[in-house]
């Protein structure tokens, strides 16, 4: 009885546990098909049923039959995350990264054993909680690539158990706390893309001695480094690039200030092992502050040391020779300084150095010998230094090296044979130097860039000179080069530049040149060819610049060139003769013909000729010719004392007419309403807008309630001149123009003290307010634009562009193309407007180039930064500025990251980013995903540095037509089917050097940016 009693309590006993654990993978299942329901049945997790165990799913982890991590990175979830989750007792992992997550930080604080909690890349909003510190298991928080803002809590610094710690790239404008200095087992710190206040590296941040990762890249930081960073003995990497650090960087930085070391009373054999905190550090990057001083000797004793970046600051004095020593080195750039010195000759012999970069800066001496001596070198970028001497030998030998920077200089001799041949060259720049030797037969297959200008070359241009089939860039100018342009040089098809000027070449230029359908600049001047100007050059549809001066040509003027949308033009001192293509007789092109005395123009605005005239062919006058000129002055001079009597009436008549009738009224419609309905109606109560040109009003015309805009400039009696320019450009490209997408200009009113252009009213007003006026507190425009609206407006924008530079006659740059002179009617049609600083490419010349950058920071194109020549292409990067304000609901100038929008796009571009990351959080409709893809990527090549690498807005309309379901033939194409990939072209290379997930991606010297995009 006793046996039978003990094994019935034996089998209760054991029965219990795995009733217990059955309860709660039950529960645990309830409470994840809950949330599955909640986060609206998402169908990358349909694989949650009743009827299996979460176990067994592959996003949930157990332990001990009990759900312990949830993993829903990349599962497309839309819906914010319920507090329910807490109910799984024993979760320790939660991952939510890369969604579209809404709202402000989740309410997990139940979740008592959270130990990893990852919520980077969603649409998170709002401040971390003050309250974050309930959360007090956490060993690793990441909320990177939100939308977070305002201050981080000094309640963060009690998470004690924290290990890493990420809020990188989002948008927070306080503060962040001295007390993450009490996170004493913090490994990785990753604060970078942030726009802080202003704020001083806290000296607390001193004590966090297990500290491996510090990453602060355009964090706001102003001061100097503090001392206490000397305590940071684990740390491996140092990134506190793109500040406004100042000061020298501290010489003991990076090692343990030891005040005692005791080895007495020990049997140590061997040699004493070198201090640990000298071996640790292996990323340095300082880069992009404003840091002065030498650069450490310090540097020297970190052996493991693999980059070291210190460029864009001021440092002064030598490199110290011991950093040529270190083993580990593999990218060193410092350039953008004010060293000096010569450098380390050692450099490459001790370790895998694969880019150097030292430009910029005051270095002389030789480049050293052994550069590429582990068969790695990538990148020699040495311009704009003393230096001098041959180029190393040995670099002939080089087969990884890509490009060859020696620019500005001062070196001489022969470059080596092997080096125009190196396997994976493409950029070779050597100008202005004093190099010699001839070109060779061969050329590296991969040579995109080849610029030897300014140096003493000779010889002539090799006939293989067809092989070079990749190159873009060739610049040769200033040399002693002699011969013939061989004609093989035209079967360059990539050529977008070609610079052989200041050399001694004869013959003819090469007539079969229509292959070069991408040359935008020619210059063959001050040589010694001869023949007439081909004509096929009239025929290069993207030529800018070209210039022939300085030769023996002879013959016309081919007609074709008139056609081209040159902005600069130089045939000077020649033996042309004949006419001059009609639309080349403007002041654009004063300077263009001088010397040539037999040229002529039909209707000259130049210091030419007229054709039709044949007074300058006369020898004399006749007797009777003196006569007749004779009586006529006499007739003159008797009719002046008559004439002015009945001059000077009429003037002051005139003036009494004008002083009287104020106000003058051109109209270039047909109007219901007069001035004095306009005049009347200028009150306070009908302003609805103030711009830099003056007031806009809105004014009810008519019984209807039919309005108008009235745009009022000068409320001075004393005229502006720049507002003159404006309203005169205004006036007469809107009163000559018509197009359903650009703004109707009703007519125009002058008065003494004003004047007033009246359009027809849009109802929804600009496009600006309605992407980003939604974002400002108490805004009218609260309701999000949908994606078909946005494509809609982006097409009807296009079209008004295209119309401008394709159709009219006299092609239209509008130069100051941005969100908010983008209007929208009542059915949100856009039109566009403000056309204050276009001008008329042939009826004024000078709009061939400008005194002052025109246009909006933000929506300028890199071009004005240095020239002040500009072309349609310029309006091509503004509209896709625009382009990606509409994708990403992003203003121009304001994005995290410290960036712009275009340097933001193109800096998540590069690191190959899933693009929905960067979508507007307000556009939830997948079905357009596609499309709004596509525009993005035209809005990315719309913006491309150089302007013959972008589109025309004919190809970027037909881009936009192609995105529409309902646009072009057959209207169920997908977009997925649409080939645009001759709008879209290819990006290779790096755009901005940045980070990706945390981790740091591949840097460029910012020198090569616009060769590579």
């Amino acid at each position: 009885m006793s046996e039978l009693c003990f094994s019935f309590l034996f089998l209760v006993f054991i029965s219990i546990p795995l009733k217990v654990t059955s309860q709660d993978i039950n529960a645990d299942r309830n409470v994840l098909l809950n949330l599955k329901q909640q986060l609206g049945n998402p169908p990358t997790i349909q694989s949650w049923t009743p009827s299996s165990s979460p176990c067994d799913w592959p996003e949930i982890n157990c332990t001990a039959n009990s759900v312990t991590e949830v993993h829903l990175r990349d599962k497309n979830i839309t819906a914010p995350i319920p507090p329910t989750i807490c109910d799984l007792q024993n979760l320790t992992l939660l991952d939510l990264a890369y969604n579209y997550i809404p709202g402000e930080f989740p309410p997990l604080y139940n979740c008592s054993k959270l130990q990893t909690l990852d919520l980077s890349h969603n649409y998170f909003v709002g401040p971390i909680p003050d309250e974050i510190d309930r959360l007090s298991t956490l060993v690793y928080l990441d909320v990177g690539a939100n939308n977070f803002s305002g201050n981080i809590p000094p309640s963060i610094g009690r998470l004690s158990n924290l290990q890493t710690l990420y809020v990188y790239q989002n948008l927070f404008n306080g503060t962040f706390p001295k007390e993450i200095g009490n996170l004493t087992n913090l490994e990785i710190l990753g604060m970078a893309y942030n726009e802080f206040s202003p704020m001083r590296i806290p000296q607390e941040f001193g004590l966090l001695t297990k500290l491996l990762y510090l990453w602060m890249t355009r964090t706001n930081l102003v001061g100097e480094i503090p001392e206490s960073f000397s305590n940071l003995s684990s740390l491996q990497h140092l990134d506190l690039a793109g500040n406004n650090l100042e000061g020298p960087i501290p010489g003991r930085l990076f090692t343990l200030n030891l005040t005692h070391v005791y080895l007495y009373h020990n049997n140590l054999s061997g040699e004493i092992p070198r201090p640990v905190e000298a071996m640790n550090l292996v990323e340095i990057d300082l880069s992009m502050n404003s840091l002065t001083g030498s650069v450490p000797e310090d540097f020297g004793k970190l052996q493991d040391l693999d980059l070291l970046n210190l460029f864009s600051n001021r440092l002064t004095g030598e490199l110290p020779a011991s950093i040529g020593l270190l083993p580990a080195l593999r990218n060193f750039r410092v350039f953008r300084n004010n060293l000096t010195g010569i450098l380390p000759p050692e450099f490459g012999l001790h370790s895998k150095l694969e880019g150097f970069e030292v430009s910029q800066n005051q270095f002389s001496g030789q480049l050293p010998e052994n550069l590429c001596a582990a068969g790695v070198l990538q990148e020699v970028v040495a311009h704009t230094n003393n230096l001098s001497g041959e180029v190393p030998e040995s670099l002939g030998n080089c087969r990884t090296l890509q490009t060859f920077q020696l620019h500005n200089n001062r070196f001489s001799g022969e470059i080596p044979r092997g080096l125009w041949t190196a396997f994976n060259l493409s950029t070779l720049m050597v100008s202005n130097n004093s190099f010699s030797g001839k070109l060779p037969s061969e050329l590296a297959w991969n040579m995109s860039r080849l610029e030897i200008s300014d140096n003493k070359f000779s010889g002539e241009i090799p006939s293989t000179v067809a092989w070079w089939a990749n190159l873009v860039v060739f610049e040769a100018s200033n040399n002693l080069f002699s011969g013939r342009i061989p004609k093989e040089i035209t079967n360059l098809s990539s050529l977008t530049t070609l610079l052989l000027n200041g050399n001694d070449f004869s013959g003819e230029l090469p007539s079969e040149i229509i292959s070069w359908r991408s040359l935008t600049t020619l210059d063959v001047s001050n040589n010694k060819l001869s023949g007439e100007i081909p004509a096929a050059i009239g025929s290069l549809p993207d030529l800018l610049n070209l210039d022939l001066s300085q030769n023996q040509f002879s013959g016309e003027i081919p007609p074709g060139i008139g056609n081209l949308r040159l902005t600069s033009l130089n045939l000077s001192s020649k033996r042309l003769v004949g006419r001059i293509p009609s639309q080349l007789d403007n002041l654009a092109y004063e300077n263009s013909f001088l010397n040539n005395a037999d040229l002529c123009a039909d209707d000259p605005t130049l210091k030419l000729p007229d054709c039709n005239s044949k007074l300058h062919e006369s020898k004399g006058f006749s007797s009777r010719h003196l006569a007749i000129i004779l009586t006529f002055a006499i007739l003159v001079i008797l009719a002046i004392p008559v004439l002015s009597f009945f001059i000077v009436r009429d003037y002051r008549r005139k003036k009494r007419r004008q002083y009287l009738a104020t106000w003058k009224l051109t109209s270039f419609q047909r109007l219901d309403f007069t001035e004095g309905n306009i005049l009347s109606n200028l009150t306070e109560n009908n302003l609805i807008g103030s711009g830099g040109s003056g007031k806009v009003y809105r004014i009810i015309i008519n019984h209807s309630n039919e309005s108008v805009a009235v745009k009022k400039i000068w409320n001075s009696k004393k005229l502006d001149y720049k507002l003159e320019k404006e309203f005169l450009a205004e006036v007469e490209i809107l009163g000559s123009i018509r197009h359903s997408n650009i703004m109707k200009l009703l007519c125009c009113i002058s008065g003494e003290e004003s004047k007033l252009l009246v359009y027809e009213y849009m109802e929804n007003q600009s496009l600006h307010r309605w992407l980003h006026g939604n974002k400002r507190r108490g805004s009218v425009y609260h309701t999000v634009l949908d994606w078909p609206t946005r494509l809609q407006i982006a097409v009807g924008a296009a079209q008004g562009l295209c119309y401008m530079h394709h159709e009219c006659p006299t092609p239209i740059i509008h130069r100051d193309v941005k969100s908010s002179n983008i209007l929208l009617n009542s059915e949100f049609k856009a039109k566009i407007a403000d056309f204050g600083l276009a001008k008329m490419l042939t009826r004024h010349p000078s709009s061939h180039s400008t005194s002052e950058v025109a246009g909006s920071f933000g929506y300028l194109a890199p071009e004005y930064a240095y020239t002040t020549k500009v072309n349609a292409k310029v309006d091509v990067y503004s509209f896709g500025v625009v382009l990606l304000e509409l994708v990403t609901g992003r203003e121009a100038n304001n994005t995290d990251q410290n960036m712009n929008l275009v340097e933001w796009a193109w800096h998540h571009f590069s690191e190959d980013k899933p693009i929905v990351e960067i979508l507007d959080p307000g556009l939830r409709e997948s079905s357009f995903l596609e499309e709004m893809i596509m525009v993005y990527k035209i809005g990315i090549r719309c913006t491309r540095a150089s302007p013959s690498k972008r589109p025309s807005m004919k190809e970027v309309l037909h881009a936009l037509r192609s995105c529409c379901p309902e646009g072009g033939q057959g209207a169920e194409k997908k977009v997925s089917d649409i080939d645009v990939a001759p709008l879209l072209g290819s990006v290779t290379g790096t755009y901005l050097s940045g980070y990706k997930n945390g981790k740091k991606g591949s840097e460029e010297d910012d020198s090569m940016i616009y060769d590579k995009v």
